[in-house]
């Protein structure tokens, strides 16, 4: 059964929604403001606006009613922010990604360190607007080709967009036997293809109605 992650429940009311309808996971991304507070935020501003929450509010949210997906977008102190989750939600009921190799690394280490079975995820296809059409290249090169990072990065799932996970990572995933994330998937016609058992082990979408319709669709005798 391929699992669905509510993407981007970064308000009281998204999380609430996405606990409601059921979806196995929910995902928000954490980022750190000026004045050091993690908060859930896509992109870092300086003047959040007033109905963001906090990092711990969110956590009292899930605590007892649902996983997190938490979606790194900071670098360095992430081994506090997860063993702050660990805390609150047990081991078992958290996925850790990011796009930052080293934070992979080093939350594989920790994880190692402190007996933890945490699931990390290295995120491929980042943007490359504003790069070098040569740096632009190496990145795309590097997420089609994944295995150097990875087993530097010692990440333990797979998270890779929608088009190149169809391209050449899904392949990769199931050649090394590890879980497959793939994101960001809304269009019914996406979401039908990723959401057929195999494909994928868990599904970030912006429409986990949509998703968990479509699996319920399918278990139906």
């Amino acid at each position: 059964m391929t699992l669905v992650s509510a993407h981007r429940c970064l308000r009281r009311a998204d999380i609430e929604h996405a606990i409601a309808l059921g979806a196995d996971y929910v995902e928000f991304d954490v980022q750190r403001i000026a004045d050091g507070s993690l908060v859930l935020l896509h992109d870092l501003v300086d003047d959040p606006p007033p109905e963001t929450l906090r990092y711990d509010q969110a956590l009292d949210l899930l605590a007892g009613r649902a996983r997190a997906h938490l979606d790194l977008k900071l670098r360095g102190g992430e081994i506090p922010i997860v063993a702050e989750a660990i805390d609150r939600l047990g081991t078992d009921r958290l996925l850790v990604t990011t796009g930052h190799d080293e934070s992979v690394r080093a939350l594989r280490a920790w994880a190692d360190r402190e007996g933890h079975d945490l699931q990390v995820g290295l995120s491929l296809g980042r943007g490359v607007k504003g790069f070098s059409l040569w740096h632009a290249i190496r990145v795309r090169t590097s997420e089609l080709f994944p295995g150097v990072r990875y087993r530097s990065a010692r990440a333990n799932v797979v998270v890779a967009h929608h088009w190149l996970a169809r391209l050449r990572v899904r392949r990769f995933a199931r050649r090394h036997d590890l879980p497959l994330v793939v994101w960001t998937v809304d269009t019914p016609r996406s979401l039908a293809h990723w959401m057929r058992p195999g494909r994928a082990w868990l599904v970030t979408t912006n429409e986990p109605a949509l998703a968990l319709g479509l699996r319920a669709a399918r278990l139906e005798p």
